[in-house]
């Protein structure tokens, strides 16, 4: 089986966001000492937990940290970018760590509608604007694929050869997978030949049947002549359930109360996280998502990652490290995360 690493570079409230990047850098290496396939970063704004704001600038620092690891994004979010833009920043990483970079593709805003207004620009943006990019998100990632070809685009312009390209002379580029959460997503890589991505850890609610939808709906293309997939799981691996279960509720309530409507704040230490009270709501977000996580001993955790991608038929699976630190930890590190990947690669590999 190949296991790989979703990261959202968390920030804990006793990290700074250089801690917060330091702790990635240290956990990226980990990876690829220890073997896995692939390192994914996601996008994500004005949020006080998550320093994954901009995958390229990351991928370029994590690339030229580690050897041997393919760097991604999990993922860019089309709507809040020019197409041009993606597929220069992409094509130059390819040229500059050739075979090591996987651009995932994402529909999603990653953040509240004022930050996606700030970062697509407020001059002459609006709700109906901001509909337009979405309902043109499949002519975007047909921008993007064209762009990065050896060949360019050539763009119709009246008694002139317009040639434009991501870069000028592309020699490899970047693998492209479509992410999702949604059945729409699993009909879009399907009619284009992408490989898809279900983001299981997000959803956790209809991944067999998007899966489903994609192969079954599934178009061959030149760069993806079958189906191709993995998914995404939340993981929190210790020597025992119980130190296991206590790493993992920081980002649990975290969650919960993101989907109740309250302030987010930074990622909860383990003590403080197992002093808050939650309410009623809050704790079935929480129960639902430990139902839902990798979490336990080497061993259980192995286990529950062999019964995923059995039940879903897939060779890969992606984990998403979301163990936090206990109070007096050094803030430039994250050894649950880290110790996360070493027992599931003792199990695994």
């Amino acid at each position: 089986m190949r296991l790989s690493v979703l990261d959202l570079v968390p920030v804990r409230t006793d990290q700074t966001t250089s801690d917060a990047l330091a702790a990635s850098t240290g956990l990226a290496q980990t990876a690829d000492r220890l073997g896995y396939t692939r390192y994914w970063v996601a996008e994500h704004h004005n949020m006080e937990a998550v320093a994954a704001t901009n995958p390229p600038v990351l991928i370029a620092h994590l690339a030229a940290h580690t050897s041997r690891l393919r760097l991604g994004s999990g993922g860019v979010m089309l709507p809040n970018h020019a197409p041009l833009a993606v597929a220069e920043q992409f094509a130059l990483l390819e040229a500059a760590h050739p075979g090591r970079i996987d651009l995932g593709i994402g529909r999603a805003p990653g953040s509240d509608p004022v930050t996606s207004m700030a970062l697509r620009g407020f001059k002459g943006r609006d709700g109906l604007a901001d509909r337009q990019d979405i309902e043109a998100f499949p002519d975007y990632l047909d921008d993007v694929v064209a762009l990065m070809s050896p060949g360019g685009v050539r763009v119709p312009i009246p008694q002139q050869r317009y040639i434009l390209k991501a870069t000028p002379k592309a020699a490899t580029v970047p693998q492209l997978w479509l992410l999702g959460s949604s059945m729409y997503s699993a009909h879009l890589a399907a009619a284009k030949g992408l490989p898809y991505v279900f983001a299981h850890h997000f959803s956790g609610q209809g991944t067999a049947e998007a899966l489903q939808v994609y192969r079954d709906k599934f178009r061959p293309s030149d760069h993806t002549p079958e189906p191709l997939t993995f998914l995404t799981v939340n993981a929190a691996v210790a020597d025992t359930r119980d130190e296991a279960m206590a790493l993992l509720q920081p980002q649990l309530q975290m969650m919960a109360r993101l989907r109740t409507g309250q302030p987010l704040g930074a990622l909860d230490l383990v003590e403080d996280a197992e002093q808050r009270e939650l309410t009623a709501p809050q704790r079935a977000v929480v129960e639902a998502g430990a139902r839902q996580a990798v979490v336990g001993t080497p061993a259980e955790a192995a286990e529950q990652i062999r019964a995923l991608a059995s039940r879903f038929d897939v060779d890969e699976v992606m984990v998403n490290p979301v163990a936090t630190a206990r109070r007096g930890t050094d803030p430039a590190t994250a050894p649950a995360r880290d110790a996360t990947l070493e027992l599931l690669a003792k199990e695994l590999f």
